[in-house]
């Protein structure tokens, strides 16, 4: 489009979005280059606010985007940290939905887990190391004890789950689950105000875990599909 007639073209504005991405790009650049690691503190916001040109609002919905892929914390008062380092190759995925009505937004949730998470288990059972089942059996023991003191599980199950996904040495996995993190976080602080939902589903963690330490690849599909069901079951009938 010209400007005035003139043979001039004329230069828009970038929309608030695309602002927003080409930030989230310049940081990963920035962490790549500088070469941090995991617990280097990032720029100050207004530091990066000069730096790159935009206002506030963009940065923070920048940071959002890589505290939804769980590789930076903001610190109250301290600042915002790198807890894995990123890269140019780092993906954006930002996922949108609506929890206005949870029950839907579990099931949509629960649709997109049963082929990940199978797919991450039998990914885990190939690929772990012998540091990878350590790790999870330290959340399984965490999960069970809870379980067994309270009568039900909540973040512990979360930590377990992310445990397997960081087990498949994909961190694909790992991101994926983290866009759904909110989701999950908000539903286990009320599930339905049933302290037994999902109960059924407990036993079956630890044969999922006996079926990863096996490298049984199979094993480990069925028994994530186990917990995936009896998950959908209570959904299903806790929210009726």
């Amino acid at each position: 489009m010209k400007a005035n007639g003139s043979d001039r073209p004329v230069i828009r504005p970038l929309p608030a979005i695309d602002r927003a991405r080409q930030v989230t790009d310049a940081l990963a650049h920035y962490v790549e280059d500088a070469r941090l690691q995991a617990g280097d503190r990032l720029p100050a916001e207004r530091e990066l606010m000069a730096a790159l040109a935009v206002g506030r609002s963009t940065i923070r919905e920048a940071i959002r985007h890589f505290q939804a892929l769980g590789v930076i914390e903001t610190r109250k008062g301290s600042g915002t940290y790198l807890l894995k380092p990123v890269s140019r190759e780092t993906v954006h995925m930002p996922l949108s939905l609506d929890t206005t009505h949870l029950r839907d937004v579990l099931l949509q949730t629960l649709e997109v887990r049963r082929g990940i998470e199978c797919e991450a288990g039998m990914v885990a059972a190939r690929r772990r190391t012998a540091k990878d089942l350590i790790v999870i059996e330290e959340k399984l023991d965490e999960m069970e004890r809870v379980h067994i003191a309270k009568g039900a599980s909540g973040p512990e199950d979360l930590a377990f789950h992310l445990a397997v996904y960081d087990a498949t040495h994909n961190p694909l996995f790992r991101q994926l689950l983290e866009q759904m993190r909110e989701t999950f976080e908000r539903f286990w602080d009320h599930p339905f105000d049933r302290q037994d939902f999902a109960r059924r589903s407990f036993p079956f963690h630890r044969t999922l875990f006996n079926a990863i330490a096996a490298q049984d690849t199979e094993a480990a599909r069925r028994e994530t599909m186990k917990i995936l069901d009896v998950v959908e079951e209570d959904i299903k009938e806790m929210s009726r």
